[in-house]
């Protein structure tokens, strides 16, 4: 399988609480350790033999910036990460317009200072007036809304560059202060399938009960990994719930963000949440997709031929039980240097 290749209620303090950890070991668990000697606390599951340690959330979040302190009710975290997890920006688009549609207000911000490399993932300039220019730094933000199906908190934001075990506490704590019922990550990955079919989602998760009730897979993936797997096993390590929904992306369509990826993943996150999902709302987007990619293939016959053979494989070239795509084995082109060519004809549409 290929992965994804990156080319605000009341002011109410939120509630809390503490984990105690029963300890068997004294080798760092799955590679967590202390991060933070100026407190005295470990992450879940982590001390020494025949200890009870514990480890509060409140001095878990010293990069968290909160904006607001709503009331919410254990809500479902909904997380996604621009770069590699992020595929034709599917994963991204989808918490963007959940955001939207769901009128989403501010709650907190990661501070981006110790997580990001500002050499590969830049500030941007903004005028504001005249003669005002603002940097606007790359940034994990954290938006509140409640739905018919429950409360929600979105995060979205670049995947950090640097100190993940140390991130993905920031974002634990978060969830422990609200006692987050569920953290859903979303993701999209460049597969060999075609832009004409349904696009394929894959819901993983390691949690027995998650699985019988949402129809979902044991995760089967070895190999690199982003934050997405970092975040999820934490969830694993804190008991707490996680599931990890994947949406397909054409590979010779990489390049191009794909509503259809959002609207699938907006679809299954809503089925699991419980509450109607906006899908309405990349109606247009998705139209668009269609067209541009369509003129793209009219104008290149391999492409064409390319995209009329992964129609034909369709569904036989899916193993949803390996969470990964199988092809027959054949001496011709791989379809590599199509996906050079689209790129070629991506950049020469830029240029016009």
């Amino acid at each position: 399988m290929r992965r994804a290749n990156a080319s605000t209620k009341s002011s109410v303090t939120a509630p809390t609480r503490s984990i105690t950890a029963d300890i068997t070991s004294t080798l760092p668990h799955n590679g967590w350790t202390p991060v933070n000697s100026r407190v005295s606390r470990v992450h879940p599951k982590i001390g020494v033999p025949n200890s009870a340690v514990v480890w509060d959330p409140m001095t878990a979040n010293d990069h968290v910036r909160w904006q607001s302190r709503p009331t919410l009710q254990r809500p479902v975290i909904i997380a996604a990460f621009q770069g590699w997890n992020d595929a034709a920006d599917g994963a991204s688009m989808a918490v963007r317009t959940l955001i939207d549609a769901w009128q989403a207000q501010p709650l907190a911000e990661i501070d981006p200072e110790d997580f990001t490399d500002f050499a590969s993932i830049r500030p941007s300039v903004r005028l504001r007036g005249s003669n005002q220019r603002d940097i606007v730094w790359p940034k994990v933000s954290m938006w509140h809304a409640s739905t018919p199906g429950s409360d929600v908190i979105l995060l979205l934001g670049p995947e950090p560059s640097l100190r993940w075990r140390l991130f993905t506490e920031q974002v634990l704590s978060v969830a422990v202060q609200y006692d987050a019922s569920m953290v859903l990550t979303l993701g999209a990955l460049i597969a060999d399938v075609a832009h004409s079919q349904s696009t394929r989602i894959m819901g993983t998760s390691s949690d027995d009960t998650m699985i019988e009730r949402f129809d979902l897979q044991k995760p089967q993936y070895e190999g690199p990994t982003g934050i997405i797997g970092v975040v999820n096993d934490a969830c694993i390590q804190s008991s707490i719930p996680a599931v990890s929904l994947w949406a397909t992306v054409p590979a010779y369509a990489s390049q191009i963000p794909s509503p259809k990826a959002a609207n699938a993943l907006i679809q299954r996150a809503g089925e699991i949440i419980g509450t109607p999902p906006p899908l309405g709302a990349l109606h247009n987007d998705v139209v668009e997709y269609d067209e541009q990619i369509q003129e793209m293939i009219d104008d290149d016959d391999d492409l064409a031929e390319y995209v009329r053979r992964l129609e034909e494989l369709g569904d036989d070239a899916y193993n949803p039980n390996q969470l990964e795509f199988e092809f027959e084995e054949s001496e011709e082109d791989d379809g590599s240097s199509l996906v050079d060519e689209v790129e070629q004809f991506l950049r020469d549409q830029d240029g016009n």
